[in-house]
């Protein structure tokens, strides 16, 4: 086979390589992307579990009020029975905070003693801007997550939202 001008299966080859390389790179593109997505995704989820377990603090904080007549002064206070005929836990256990996987929630001091609620300890700022429950609104001004206080204020103190339904009590931060 006589020797050409260089044109043939040998040049071809160089163009397959070429084309192969600019799959590898669109596969890597594509899956940076997803990623990016799927922690989106994954944020999301942890803000929505965030504000499942601030609402449960919230509600155990008033519970620990109703049944004591004070705040409780840390978190454990909230998992020992409570006195009376028929002693009942606040809260089943200590939950950890969504945002750093951990039990480090920072707790809201109340005026006369003990903690009024919780937040996160996370200083990220939160995906989630708009469309709070009426008690969450202050929520929408937050820039990080340790903004987002779950307190528990007695109904007779609490303002009631801006917008909010007659009867629903309103923003518990202060």
């Amino acid at each position: 086979m006589p020797r050409g001008s260089g044109r043939g299966p040998r040049r071809q080859r160089g163009f397959t390589y070429l084309g192969l390389l600019a799959l590898v790179v669109l596969i890597g593109v594509l899956l940076a992307a997803a990623g990016q997505v799927a922690s989106t995704n994954a944020q999301r989820e942890r803000e929505q579990e965030l504000l499942y377990v601030g609402h449960e603090y919230r509600a155990a904080i008033g519970r620990y009020l109703k049944a004591n007549g004070r705040y409780p002064t840390e978190l454990k206070d909230l998992l020992s029975p409570g006195t009376g005929p028929l002693p009942v836990r606040y809260i089943r256990h200590l939950y950890r905070d969504p945002m750093t996987n951990a039990v480090d929630w920072r707790l809201v001091p109340a005026d006369g003693g003990g903690f009024i609620g919780v937040a996160s300890s996370s200083t990220r700022t939160p995906l989630k801007q708009a469309g709070f429950d009426p008690v969450d609104a202050g929520f929408e001004k937050a820039q990080a997550y340790g903004d987002w206080e779950f307190t528990f204020l007695p109904t007779a103190h609490r303002p009631v939202a801006p917008g909010a339904a007659p009867g629903v009590t309103g923003v518990t931060n202060p």
